[in-house]
């Protein structure tokens, strides 16, 4: 019998991986800067700027549940092609219609939606391109979820830097076609570095499975897999949690604080740099470190100290030091979680388990900012920053406790062992 050669190395695939999550990243915060400023600019209406991010996140976090199964079905380098260029024409067509006079509020909510519909299959995508590019450069699922998680914290702090720049110097219209051309672009690198080949399903699902069989496919596996579903319902949490402190707790500690807004830029970045430190080091030496115990002391780190720090009315200096270890300390959660989940996941479910996994984590966000303002109308920002910090280091301690969690060091699962053996 003669033997098969080993496929060659190549750094390709992984480098345009990485790329296009890198301008899509910068594209995305370039649009959460300008159109909010785009909208309060013409309209003067903070209710209708809201009403915007909202119709971008809703659809997204939908397209994320319901687009797995198209992903794995199709092709997760066509997905992503396909999308990005949709994102790009739908931002493009804001300034132009801007300019023609056609613009109107229900015009950009559509024009919205559609990016956001595009942007939740295409980052999915991206993501299930990640370990099928690692295997071609032959690195640890771990470097490769270090680089593309460091890819993504540095991406956006640069997008967001470079949008408020953007803006500032070109005006907002201008910059969402900037960011129609970083959308256009990163198509063009995912068609142009993925091979067809590597992109493609790992296995052909039969023709006569439909699309909800798929999709109930990938509902089941997360069902049975203890771990992942463990993963999903923490990161929920604290999904919601982040997005209560960063929307609303941390805006008004910097009004009451009397530090301005000045502030919330300083500590994001401190969390943006610290997050860049943390997910560089997680990718050189991530692969070598034990998953569990690093993963909760990263959430140790990342989580309720930020907001103790606020509530004790500690100096800005401390609180931009205590931000800045936190964002270290939260550089290393995706790469661990995105190397077990792609470890656990057999490749033909990967697209639909990890849409659902992301959607189900996501599906918090755009309520914690409600839920904070709703607490702050009946308490203090200090009570309700320590509460609200005790959740969060009750969720990510004590769950630990539990015995699924041994799992995290485990490459593969019964679960995942038994759905490999089922998929055609």
């Amino acid at each position: 019998m003669t033997a098969v050669p080993p496929v060659p190395r190549s750094l390709r695939p992984l480098v345009g991986v990485l790329l296009a999550i890198g301008v899509a990243q910068t594209a995305t915060r370039i649009s959460a800067i300008a159109l909010p400023w785009y909208v309060l600019a013409t309209t003067g209406s903070a209710t209708q700027t809201g009403l915007v991010a909202f119709c971008e996140m809703g659809p997204y976090v939908l397209a994320q549940t319901f687009g797995g199964p198209l992903v794995d079905r199709i092709g997760a380098r066509t997905v992503s092609g396909t999308t990005d260029l949709v994102s790009a024409l739908a931002a493009a067509a804001i300034p132009l219609l801007h300019v023609g006079g056609g613009l109107n509020l229900g015009v950009l909510l559509a024009l919205v939606a559609v990016i956001g519909t595009a942007r939740g299959p295409g980052d999915l995508a991206k993501k299930v391109m990640v370990p099928e590019a690692a295997d071609l450069a032959r690195v640890p699922m771990e470097r490769a979820t270090g680089l593309s998680g460091t890819v993504e914290r540095l991406a956006s702090m640069l997008g967001l830097a470079g949008g408020g720049a953007l803006v500032a110097a070109i005006g907002e219209l201008t910059s969402l076609t900037v960011m129609a051309a970083l959308f256009a672009l990163g198509s063009l690198v995912v068609l142009a570095t993925l091979p067809r080949k590597a992109a493609a399903p790992a296995h052909t699902v039969a023709e006569e499975e439909g699309y909800w069989k798929r999709l109930r496919a990938g509902a089941a596996f997360l069902r049975r897999d203890r771990l992942l579903l463990a993963v999903t319902i923490v990161v929920g949490i604290t999904n919601f949690l982040d997005a209560s402190f960063m929307s609303v707790l941390l805006p008004v500690w910097a009004r009451e604080a009397g530090t301005g807004v000045g502030a919330i830029g300083l500590t994001g970045a401190a969390v943006g740099c610290g997050g860049v430190a943390g997910s560089v080091v997680a990718a050189m030496y991530a692969h070598r470190l034990p998953r569990r115990p690093v993963f909760f002391h990263g959430y140790l780190l990342g989580g309720a100290p930020r907001f103790v720090v606020l509530a004790s009315g500690a100096p800005l200096w401390l609180v931009v030091t205590v931000f800045a270890v936190s964002g270290f300390g939260a550089g290393f959660l995706n790469p661990i979680l995105g190397a077990v989940q792609i470890e656990r996941v057999p490749r033909p479910l990967l697209g639909r388990v990890g849409g659902l996994v992301t959607a189900f984590a996501w599906a918090g966000i755009p309520f914690g900012g409600i839920a904070a303002g709703s607490l702050l109308d009946s308490g203090s920002l200090t009570a309700v920053l320590l509460a609200l910090g005790a959740v969060y280091f009750l969720t990510t301690s004590l769950t630990g406790l539990l015995p699924e969690w041994r799992e995290m060091d485990r490459a593969r699962s019964p679960a995942a062992v038994r759905a490999e053996a089922e998929v055609p």
